[in-house]
């Protein structure tokens, strides 16, 4: 989850089903973000602290000895304060085994060692401020005692994280989400595209945009209770000419890509000209429907609900007549709406 993927992949690849991931993942406490770090390689290594030794005690810059390694000048420079002995002397077998020490886990929460601490970090959040603020404001209000300096992270996890959960549990209906567990976070980009070799909206044929030629469709999903159900629709632009796909079995990609396919077959040639849809996952194996209907698919873009306008009406007249209840025992039937033109 934290690499940003989908918890139903996530639950694959940890050999279980979603739900049971789901409590997993409740459990502890949501997912960590990564932050984008790459951890990979970010440590010394042992031939590199005796690279260093030998270059220190040659008396070579930190600057000389970045370069020599590849490395920040800062990163040489950390390293030689936090393992240098009180005469000066850096030594590899030494320094490898202190860092060591230093990254062991699990290490005692800072804010469980630190009662003064705690409480300023529980006040900020009583007055609802966000981790990042309660740290800048620690570092503001504190700047010579590196006892009251704190990192968002650490308040993130000793507030969602059982086995470091120093502070009370409350606090997080106090944080700005309210969110009981942690969600991951995905970047622009970081998201995995649930769709292949999707074509956007944005190659639509012109004609489409006049509704003057019927034959282009609109279609969408309309999710029964608790996401267990769901009935598909196809919305001819021209016409507004409405077809119900029925699934009484799900709507999993492979199920929506039959049923699809199989209810466009039933128009003729001429009526199938172009559908488009959101980006939703149930549409992964969409160029199986395009070549078996022999119809052009399109792609509205994300959190654009006004590219699918001519779904929104027949979908509330679905919604507001389908049994609530048993949405897949629903028998499918054309809504009352003027035949297309053909």
């Amino acid at each position: 989850m934290a690499r940003g993927e989908f918890i139903t992949d996530a639950a694959a690849e940890a050999g279980t089903y979603r739900k049971m991931g789901a409590r997993w993942l409740a459990a502890c406490g949501g997912a960590r973000p990564r932050r984008g770090r790459d951890l990979q390689g970010r440590c010394l290594s042992f031939a590199e602290r005796e690279e260093i030794a030998v270059r220190h005690a040659k008396r070579e810059s930190m600057r000389q000895i970045a370069a020599a390694l590849e490395r920040s000048p800062s990163t040489i420079c950390r390293e030689l304060n936090r393992n240098r002995d009180r005469i000066g002397r850096y030594r590899a077998t030494t320094a490898h085994a202190a860092a060591y020490d230093r990254a062991s886990r699990p290490k005692p929460a800072k804010l469980a060692t630190s009662p003064e601490l705690r409480e300023r970090v529980e006040t900020d959040l009583a007055k609802k401020y966000s981790p990042e603020q309660i740290a800048g404001r620690l570092r503001t209000d504190f700047p010579d005692d590196q006892g009251m300096r704190v990192c968002p992270e650490t308040i993130y996890q000793s507030l969602y994280v059982q086995p470091r959960g120093v502070l009370n549990r409350e606090p997080t209906r106090r944080l700005r989400t309210g969110r009981a567990m942690r969600r991951p976070s995905r970047k622009t980009g970081q998201r995995k595209n649930r769709i292949p070799d999707m074509v956007n909206i944005s190659r639509r044929p012109a004609e489409v945009a006049d509704r003057a030629v019927p034959g282009h469709w609109e279609g969408d999903l309309i999710i029964g209770r608790r996401n267990a159900t769901a009935i598909g629709t196809l919305v001819e632009r021209t016409s507004n000419y409405t077809m119900l796909v029925h699934l009484p079995d799900g709507y999993t990609p492979e199920l929506v890509r039959d049923a699809l396919a199989t209810k466009i077959q039933t128009l003729p040639a001429s009526l199938r000209a172009s559908l488009t849809w959101d980006q939703g996952p149930e549409m992964r194996d969409w160029k199986q429907v395009k070549v078996a209907s022999d119809i052009d698919i399109y792609f509205a873009d994300p959190h654009s609900p006004w590219q699918l306008a001519s779904t929104r009406t027949p979908m509330a007249s679905c919604a507001s007549t389908s049994p609530r209840a048993a949405t897949s025992r629903y028998t499918p039937r054309p809504i009352s709406t003027p035949s297309p033109a053909s």
